[in-house]
């Protein structure tokens, strides 16, 4: 199972200092946060697409390689690339290249996003956000499998004999997540082609998300690709921790009421009961973490969002620490004891060639 963080990029100023952190201070500190994630022990960095304020994050393949050239074992990845907004072909030529450059730790998260306004700032309408989705993964996957594509479709030009380029690392394709909040089109398109599924579960109760997981886990089995719980899933979460879980919600207060996302709603004690937040020890942390896998099933990723709401990179770098030293040894020991045999890992560029290998060689 892989553990790791996202961020979302978010610059947001520190309610107990009034301070707010420059573009290029937040830009830096999260390549500092990437490199921190490697060395207290995790497997994954992701980070957002974003294009509007308060966010800095619009170039994800940028940061993503340049964290590469700095880190040695780290999965790379995105919190959301945006599959309706972006081009499918420039998804595909500077996905392949980061592949390149990173040695093949290299994954991705195909969303929607959660702005609007994105749509037509690049030349789209909000309500054909579905039907961009399934038309632009088409062409994308297909991008990534055949050296010659022809192509024609609704939202973009035709294509003619294209080769996009460079060609994926050993001839093997990024692995993509599918993410979502809300949309069961997105779980039925994951399950259709075999990928992953990944249920952002920080903000709604997990009956919702627990509908949409067990909508991919049923169709991924009617497709073909093994049986439900093979499924590749993998979920969201927030922590915020101290030794004495007083001191974490003391501390992490006024942070949670100011969030750009979720403050000046709901309590931070209505929020943590109804969600995956978890603000306390990291004993807390571990507790609530398993109780995941009663809800979703055996799953492949967990990654937590940490740097958010204004919080200093000091107190971000300290998390890690905790989360990397007490709560993630115990989360993979566990997790580890109660998977079933049969429900494979977290896919990697290692695993996927096998995997094409094996399929070659049955076939001749």
């Amino acid at each position: 199972m892989q553990f790791g963080i996202f961020t979302v990029g978010d610059v947001t100023t520190d309610p107990t200092t009034g301070r707010t952190p420059s573009e290029h201070e937040r830009i830096t500190a999260m390549v500092t946060i990437a490199q921190k994630a490697e060395e207290v022990g995790l497997d994954v960095f992701a980070t957002g697409e974003h294009h509007n304020p308060p966010f800095v994050p619009s170039s994800p393949t940028t940061m993503l390689g340049y964290i590469a050239a700095r880190t040695e074992r780290l999965q790379l990845s995105t919190a959301t690339t945006l599959i309706t907004t972006n081009d499918p072909v420039k998804i595909a030529e500077d996905f392949a290249m980061l592949q390149h450059l990173a040695g093949g730790r290299v994954d991705l998260m195909l969303g929607r996003g959660n702005t609007g306004p994105v749509y037509p700032w690049f030349g789209k309408d909000i309500r054909d956000g579905i039907s961009l989705a399934i038309e632009n993964y088409h062409l994308l996957h297909r991008l990534w499998r055949e050296d010659v594509v022809d192509w024609e479709g609704k939202f973009r030009t035709p294509l003619q004999s294209f080769t996009s380029t460079p060609r994926p690392l050993d001839g093997v394709a990024p692995f993509v997540w599918h993410g979502s909040i809300r949309s069961p089109e997105i779980a039925e398109q994951a399950a259709y082609y075999g990928d992953g599924f990944f249920a952002n579960n920080i903000f709604w109760p997990k009956e919702h998300f627990q509908r949409l997981i067990a909508l991919y886990r049923q169709r991924y089995e009617h497709y073909g690709h093994g049986a439900a719980d093979q499924a590749i899933v993998g979920l969201g979460g927030q922590v915020f921790m101290r030794k004495n879980s007083q001191d974490a919600v003391r501390e992490f207060r006024p942070y949670f009421d100011n969030a750009p996302v979720y403050g000046h709603g709901p309590s931070l004690e209505d929020f943590t009961e109804q969600t995956p937040l978890t603000v306390g020890s990291p004993q807390e942390v571990i507790d609530k973490t398993l109780t995941f896998r009663e809800s979703f099933g055996d799953y492949q990723r967990q990654l937590f969002l940490m740097d958010h709401a204004g919080l200093p990179l000091k107190t971000v770098l300290e998390q890690l620490d905790l989360l990397g030293a007490e709560v993630v040894p115990v989360l993979r020991k566990e997790f580890e004891a109660l998977r079933p045999a049969h429900v494979p890992d977290a896919p990697t560029h290692a695993s996927l060639v096998l995997a094409r290998d094996a399929a070659l060689g049955a076939t001749r």
